[in-house]
């Protein structure tokens, strides 16, 4: 005998799906069924997409069918688009071609391509000294948690400035390339055409995006302001092992270039 459907089912169903995104049947559920029954609608609502937004979505999302064609974002029938990319997105012997979405993604990786790795082995030990750069100069970043000095009664902080200063810095730059993941699994490298709202190596890793008629060249994405839909997110679990592990990996690449050139 199938199990009911949760009180409010349809509704949150319905709350997502505004939001272009389609989470699993199970997923939906084991989340409702989870929540007080005298939570508000609009409670649970909120709290759907912030779990959606923390969750791995090769397990929360549900993926609609690609069909047969080329992956250009044609109807799949039932007026359903393609969610996920097509299979054939690597191939780099296909003409470069739209997918018109959306398709829902999470970011896996980041790097700053318009920086030589060095640069950014650099950028991080300073941050790990608690430094960070405005302009050319160096700022200490103090945080009242760190004993820093309490904010003024205008609630802005001294120390926090700096901070905020050195993250929208690290926020910027670029170009960069990012490594994407859709609901089905499917990883695929995507490239910087312009500054993308949000996209970093600040951001965080787990980080959701809506991808809409966006361009794919040669096996990769091409991302323009205009075809990302920054949605937020985050994968604990996965933050803090890339991480802890960006700048070994950043060495490593840093000695391979070194054994390369000799």
């Amino acid at each position: 005998m199938p199990a009911a459907t949760p009180p409010n089912y349809h509704e949150v169903l319905a709350h997502l799906a505004a939001k272009q995104l389609t989470p699993s049947p199970a997923w939906l559920s084991n989340l409702l069924a989870a929540q007080r029954p005298t939570t508000p609608l609009a409670a649970l609502q909120k709290t759907a997409v912030f779990r959606l937004l923390a969750s791995d979505i090769t397990t929360s999302l549900c993926a609609t069918p690609t069909g047969t064609g080329t992956g250009t974002g044609t109807s799949t029938g039932a007026g359903q688009t393609p969610s996920v990319f097509p299979p054939d997105i690597h191939n780099a012997e296909i003409a470069p071609r739209r997918l018109k979405g959306p398709i829902a993604v999470q970011v896996l990786d980041v790097e700053d391509v318009g920086k030589s790795r060095w640069a950014q082995v650099e950028a991080i030990e300073a941050l790990e000294r608690g430094e960070g750069t405005r302009g050319r100069k160096i700022v200490r970043i103090v945080d009242e948690a760190d004993g820093g000095p309490p904010p003024p009664e205008n609630g802005s902080r001294p120390g926090n400035g700096a901070a905020a200063a050195v993250a929208a810095a690290a926020a910027g730059a670029g170009p960069h390339k990012l490594l994407l993941q859709d609901c089905a699994g499917v990883r695929v490298y995507a490239f910087e055409l312009g500054p993308v709202p949000g996209v970093g190596v600040a951001m965080n890793i787990g980080t959701k995006m809506l991808l809409r008629d966006v361009e794919v060249a040669r096996g990769l994405v091409l991302l323009k302001p205009a075809s990302v839909v920054l949605l937020g997110g985050k994968i604990e679990a996965l933050h803090v092992q890339w991480r802890d592990g960006r700048k070994e990996a950043l060495m490593r690449a840093v000695q391979s270039e070194r054994s390369d050139g000799d």
